[in-house]
């Protein structure tokens, strides 16, 4: 069964302890209802940085991505279905869903 990568991008952060609370509720209410579809079900990024071209290195991203998932799902459209339900929405954020390709070796 195929795999995708669901990406978490941007999204706003709590407005007071009882919201982050709240919202953490929610997420680990959807990691949990994803069951065994779950292969590696939350990842949050910290401490980022990037190596530029030159082999500089800065502190934080080009992006706005802050972490992961990945789950296993019949199809791109399954897999959207799922992402689709992710609280992570509800916080302004938005997501990525990305089929992983399986390397050779």
């Amino acid at each position: 069964m195929p795999q995708y990568m669901i990406s978490y991008l941007g999204g706003e952060q709590p407005a007071s302890p009882e919201e982050g609370k709240q919202h953490m509720a929610k997420y680990r209410a959807w990691l949990s209802s994803l069951g065994d579809a779950a292969v590696s079900p939350a990842n949050p990024f910290k401490n980022t940085r990037t190596i530029n071209p030159d082999g500089t290195v800065t502190t934080g991203s080009t992006t706005s991505m802050s972490g992961f998932t990945i789950i296993v799902a019949d199809s791109m459209e399954a897999a959207l279905v799922i992402a689709k339900a992710c609280p992570f929405l509800d916080v302004g954020g938005s997501l990525e869903v990305s089929e992983l390709m399986q390397m050779p070796g």
